[in-house]
């Protein structure tokens, strides 16, 4: 059995910080449940281009508002407390924090830790570890 809390993990390097979101990595590759889940927070009047090459996501927003641009169709989707939505075939978007964004996020193939995205907006599909 695994249990951690969102704030003891947050005083850990399971806190992985770029210029525009945080991510605090609950479950990762090494707690071998095959996939990892994340608490993400998107800073209010950002915008993250992302393309997720390597990896399934699926994201539920608990709060904040903001925009889900598919680049690929040019749909815009309205993102709120409630809202669902999952990357399935690889979409590249981007995400629009009109208010800052607090969101559960699992990633299959599970994430090892330590990625932030690439120049194409995509994690790697192995990256650096974070230790138990």
């Amino acid at each position: 059995m695994i249990v951690r809390t969102l704030e003891a993990c947050r005083q850990t390097d399971r806190l992985v910080k770029s210029s525009t979101w945080d991510s605090c990595r609950l479950l990762l590759k090494n707690d071998d449940v095959g996939f990892s889940f994340h608490i993400t927070t998107l800073y209010t009047g950002t915008e993250t281009p992302m393309h997720y090459q390597n990896h399934f996501e699926a994201v539920y927003i608990i709060s904040g508002e903001g925009e889900l641009e598919n680049l690929d169709d040019g749909k815009v989707h309205t993102l709120a407390p409630g809202t669902l939505y999952v990357l399935d075939k690889h979409d590249r978007h981007i995400l629009r924090a009109h208010k800052e964004i607090t969101c559960a996020c699992v990633f299959n193939p599970p994430l090892n830790g330590k990625e932030v995205h690439d120049a194409s907006g995509a994690y790697p599909l192995e990256a650096e570890v974070i230790e138990s």
